[in-house]
């Protein structure tokens, strides 16, 4: 953009759009030193008095050149027709001085609208250019009903009053943005039109001199109306330019943030992948030497309480490596690191292997678990771990949330759209409806979980959405206070492996009848 200007534009200095960061600490200033103008602009006392003189000044000369062939054809026409009854000399004369102005005023608006960059002392100078300006034209053209009269005519005063009336309508909507210089342009002509009809003696021209002043008074309050219109237009533009800085500064520090964000990710990837090993090497030898010593393989614990301690640093042990891992399985998942290892996958097999490794879990609640599938379904092409890792973490949440004597319903099938998908419903406590985002975050649990069940990492919904996600499929969880949570995921149908049809012997008949009659068959047998 460009500094403020009529074109309502300013130059954004400070920003590389190309790379989307500051540039060097002078062009914000630049920037910063544009904003503090405007808003003070925008907070001046005056309202507009002299905030906006370059656009003012631009609009008033851009109007006098537009309307600088009518006035030059109107001066031309006034001074041909009043030939007939003025002065031949004192018309000429004032027909060549009335036109070098109009010239000297066009080159001078003309020079002012090319030059782009002003400063405050040259704007003052060029407005009272335009001032004087607007006062030579005022008095030429109120000399013209002082021209000497050779030939009377009784149409002239009405010439006179038409021809000055129409000069100062076109005036009015010139100089309208420079209010002074309208001023100067059209109160000599009123004031000689008033004051040679005034005295003239005559009713119609006196009637026509009050008419004439009436007239201008009332192009005097539409043309301070047309400038306050300017102004606020201005002042419309000029906080509408501000707000594009503001946002252009929000955009840039909201860039900045996504980028640090994004490095951080970036460097919390590296550290996990990189303490893996470290972390769940030791892992897994405190996990191996504690199931040994709880095993008694190499000698009897004579302490009860050595053996308690021992169960409990397997289980602390297998918690904090199952946490290790969702952690890192999270994070590869977030970085788009993780790969999917695709094969062909029965879900209903799947869904067998999970119920019966969670069987155990579910007997010690006494809670039933139930599974329902449609016949026939074909194999779908997917990562078998991460299914069965989906399936599993359903099922252990569903044991978990589900009160003794429970029962947990598993269904499998098809979808609408040919997919395929597995259900799995609990008849627990359920999630009210504004803890649902909670417990879809990482780390989220909501307030009955916390309170009625085993804590958790809060990790497993968040990595099965994820997980399905890169499948291309959908996870929905719905749940219904005091009634129970139904999840639901479901792999598109791009993914399923429809099985071909076999080959019928009359099929397999035909292709060898074909084989023999071809055209290299026949050759050969020729």
């Amino acid at each position: 953009m460009n500094d403020v200007s009529a074109s309502g534009k300013f130059k954004w200095g400070g920003i590389d759009h190309n790379e989307g960061l500051p540039q060097p600490k002078g062009a914000r200033q630049e920037k910063h030193e544009f904003v503090r103008q405007t808003r003070e602009k925008l907070t001046s006392k005056s309202g507009y008095s002299k905030a906006f003189d370059k656009e003012i000044l631009t609009v008033h000369a851009k109007n006098y050149v537009a309307a600088s062939p009518l006035l030059i054809c109107l001066t031309l026409f006034v001074g041909i027709v009043s030939m007939t009854w003025m002065n031949y000399f004192g018309m000429l004369m004032w027909l060549a001085v009335n036109l070098t102005a109009q010239l000297y005023i066009i080159n001078q608006s003309k020079r002012f609208i090319k030059r782009r960059a002003h400063s405050t002392k040259g704007i003052a100078i060029w407005h009272r250019k335009f001032i004087y300006s607007n006062l030579l034209n005022g008095i030429i053209w109120s000399t013209f009903g002082l021209i000497p009269i050779t030939y009377p005519s009784l149409s002239q005063p009405v010439f006179t009053f038409t021809t000055l009336l129409l000069v100062v309508v076109i005036y009015c909507f010139i100089s309208a943005p420079l209010f002074l210089g309208l001023l100067c342009s059209i109160l000599p002509i009123a004031m000689v039109l008033g004051i040679t009809f005034g005295f003239s003696g005559q009713t119609s021209q006196i009637m026509m001199a009050g008419l004439f002043i009436g007239a201008q008074a009332l192009f005097i309050v539409m043309a301070r109306q047309i400038k306050e219109s300017l102004i606020q237009m201005f002042t419309i533009r000029g906080e509408k330019d501000n707000l594009i800085v503001d946002l252009e500064e929000a955009t840039l520090v909201s860039d900045q943030s996504r980028r640090k964000a994004e490095e951080a990710n970036i460097a919390k990837s590296r550290f996990l992948a990189t303490m893996s090993h470290e972390l769940r090497t030791p892992l897994n030898a405190i996990i191996g030497f504690s199931e040994i010593m709880k095993g008694e393989l190499l000698g009897p614990l004579h302490n009860d309480s050595y053996k308690e301690y021992v169960t409990d640093i397997h289980a602390s042990g297998g918690h904090l490596l199952a946490l290790i891992n969702e952690v890192l399985d999270l994070s590869r998942i977030e970085a788009e690191r993780y790969e999917l290892s695709e094969e062909p996958v029965t879900l209903v097999e799947v869904v067998e292997d999970c119920k019966s490794l969670i069987q155990v879990r579910a007997k010690n609640k006494d809670i039933t678990l139930n599974f329902s599938y449609e016949k026939g379904m074909p194999r779908v092409w997917a990562d078998q771990r991460a299914i069965r890792q989906v399936i599993l973490n359903l099922l252990s949440n569903a044991v978990k949330f589900t009160p003794p004597n429970g029962v947990i319903e598993i269904n499998a099938g098809w979808t609408k759209g040919g997919g395929q998908y597995v259900s799995v419903q609990d008849n627990g406590p359920g999630i009210p409806e504004e803890e649902i985002p909670t417990v879809m975050s990482q780390f989220g649990q909501g307030s009955s979980a916390i309170k009625n069940a085993e804590q958790g990492t809060g990790l497993g919904l968040p990595i099965s959405q994820a997980l399905i996600s890169i499948h291309g499929g959908t996870f929905d969880l719905k749940s219904k206070l005091r009634v129970g949570t139904t999840i639901t995921i479901s792999l598109p149908r791009v993914r399923v492996m429809e099985a071909l049809a076999p080959i019928s012997p009359s099929a397999n008949n035909a292709t060898k009848a074909r084989q023999a009659l071809s055209p290299s068959r026949m050759r050969q047998s020729g």
